[in-house]
């Protein structure tokens, strides 16, 4: 882990969206709170949902279950189409999971000419750990961040601030679910999956999480999703 740290960026829709205006993501596309797991909530979304963002407490329950995890996906194969980078920037656990929802879904995203359309290109044929270098180095992503983090409702942590919090993005990819969580050492398969059930699916893989630490009322789901009517 580097020694960079850039500001945390809230789990704030009204916040992340404001990043992804300032990456180049168009209006069309946006995130919206998830409500809720059961069907009926998850139906509620705009349509469609392109990936679900979690954010849960980083503690024993989540080392554990992250071994346990790799452990099982090792034995799978992943799609060469998932992309995925590492991080390696203390408190960019937000950045990077929109990132990893954003790059798994530019079929559908049509990113227009700014600092995330560039990263990408440049990145494409790079390594994860390779693409992490080159976001540490990019200037124009880490002050869209930093902008959009200072508009959070909440006084921002400082950059030397311990943050216990910890964001993994879902997408569907090439007919699976993946979990793309920049600590490990790569993406995690977690089954089969397509478009019409990925929200399910997703869902499914959140209360996952959350069955692992119970007591725990510390979680906190975002969709990429349609733009509300």
């Amino acid at each position: 882990m580097t020694s960079e740290r850039w500001l945390p960026i809230e789990s704030n829709p009204e916040v992340m969206n404001s990043f992804l205006r300032k990456l180049g993501v168009p209006e069309d596309w946006e995130v919206n709170d998830v409500f809720g797991l059961d069907e009926e909530l998850l139906l509620m979304l705009p349509q469609p949902v392109l990936a679900l963002l979690l954010l849960f407490p980083i503690n024993d329950k989540y080392h554990e279950f992250a071994k346990e995890m790799e452990e099982a996906s090792s034995k799978e194969e992943i799609s060469d189409k998932v992309f995925y980078m590492k991080q390696t920037i203390s408190n960019a656990c937000g950045t990077v999971a929109l990132m990893h929802a954003v790059a798994n879904n530019t079929d559908s995203i049509k990113l227009k000419e700014g600092a995330l359309k560039e990263f990408l290109n440049t990145s494409d044929t790079k390594s994860p750990a390779e693409r992490a270098e080159l976001l540490e180095a990019d200037d124009d992503i880490c002050h869209c961040h930093d902008d959009a983090a200072k508009e959070g409702q909440t006084s921002a942590p400082g950059r030397e601030d311990c943050v216990d919090y910890h964001f993994v993005a879902f997408v569907q990819v090439d007919g699976g679910l993946y979990e793309l969580d920049g600590r490990k050492t790569g993406p995690v398969r977690k089954g089969a999956s397509n478009p019409a059930t990925f929200m399910k699916d997703a869902a499914g893989a959140c209360q996952e999480y959350m069955r692992r630490d119970p007591e725990n009322i510390n979680f906190t789901v975002l969709a990429l999703t349609a733009k509300m009517d």
